[in-house]
């Protein structure tokens, strides 16, 4: 097995894309011509986004939509940063809520936490020194 890809369902695969390039740097690999289906280029994992109704249409019985949940989802995407504190400011001022402010942690790596327009929970953090 090799962990190929994440897929958030998302109201507007578009719109997360452009969210996530604005707040986070991340550029679009692929957005399908029918808008139901994205990729981020985020190296060897890819980073996708598809359309609850492909979710619909994948999964008998539907699914939560993170967006319309009144909590974050129990899973979260990680960003690895240098800077922490600026890289938070700057996804609040694409549209980010703030969950968790920068922080140092007892073992020495910085970590804030987003919430996205879409719904997805973002932790952004210094790299852990081992």
């Amino acid at each position: 097995m090799q962990f190929a890809y994440t897929i958030i369902y998302v109201p507007d695969v578009a719109a997360s894309l452009r969210f996530f390039e604005q707040a986070f740097g991340l550029q679009t690999r692929f957005l399908h011509e029918s808008g139901m289906y994205g990729e981020l280029e985020t190296g060897a994992t890819a980073l996708a986004f598809a359309a609850h109704a492909m979710g619909d249409m994948n999964i008998k019985g539907g699914h939560v939509a993170a967006h319309s949940s009144p909590q974050p989802l129990g899973f979260e995407i990680a960003l690895v940063t240098q800077d922490v504190a600026a890289a938070h400011t700057h996804a609040l001022q694409a549209g980010a809520i703030e969950l968790a402010a920068p922080q140092e942690k007892p073992w020495g790596q910085t970590v804030s936490y987003l919430r996205c327009p879409d719904g997805v929970m973002v932790e952004l953090c210094t790299a852990i020194q081992a």
